[in-house]
């Protein structure tokens, strides 16, 4: 694969900041329906206590948009129980009718894979049938074969620069992975967009966030390789 073929600018957006506090930052998620492959709901790491009216707007809006919707659920790296993971899948599925499950802080070895998948499994069972695993690196290969989409890069734009791709990827459809870099100038919105299908990942996220909570920004227009410069 070489930047020559433009990619195919799909994005999956983790918005982390309430609809209340940045109207706009959600507006101009649905204004991109077509260019989103997803976008990650998450109210108060997770679902919330309860259902969130603003939340719940928003979801209702990007349904009618066609945009998939995944829930945010916290592994806590495999030791948050099995019961709590999945009554924060019940809730996305009850409160915001997600099409999905966002798992994050996702284990990479392979000991816990068969933890993942019955995760996986069981997300599936309650109406959520879009699973993508966010471990921020590239985990044992096994667990190509549990989710629908891994997260295998999560970090800064100067890290990105310099990560690298194991052979085993080769071996899955690009549109099975996503990189997920923030910290990136403007100028180089583009650049993470083909470097990351470059690297054999279609799907990516660039913002311009840093700090203790980078996803609060939504990407920038032009990111995903196509239109204008952003």
């Amino acid at each position: 694969m070489t930047s020559a073929s433009p990619p195919p600018g799909r994005l999956l957006v983790p918005l982390y900041v309430h609809p209340t506090v940045d109207p706009a930052a959600w507006r101009a998620l649905r204004g991109r329906a077509r260019q989103l492959y997803a976008v990650v709901l998450n109210a108060a790491d997770g679902p919330g206590r309860h259902r969130d009216p603003a939340f719940h707007a928003v979801a209702r809006d990007l349904r009618a948009a066609g945009v998939r919707l995944l829930g945010y659920v916290d592994t806590a790296y495999g030791r948050r129980s099995p019961r709590a993971v999945l009554a924060d899948v019940h809730r996305h599925r009850r409160w915001y009718g997600v099409d999905g499950v966002f798992y994050d802080q996702v284990a990479a070895d392979r000991a816990l894979l068969p933890r993942y998948r019955r995760l996986v499994r069981a997300a599936r069972l309650l109406g959520a049938p879009t699973a993508v695993l966010n471990p921020g690196t590239h985990p044992d290969p096994g667990y190509a074969d549990v989710a629908d989409v891994l997260v295998t890069f999560e970090g800064d734009w100067a890290s990105y620069r310099r990560a690298r791709v194991p052979p085993w990827t080769s071996g899955h459809a690009p549109r099975r992975f996503c990189h997920l870099v923030y910290g990136v100038p403007d100028s180089q919105r583009k650049k993470v967009a083909h470097t990351s299908y470059d690297r054999g990942a279609a799907l990516h996220c660039a913002v311009p966030g840093e700090g203790s909570n980078p996803w609060r920004y939504p990407p920038s227009g032009g990111d995903n390789g196509m239109g204008d410069d952003g």
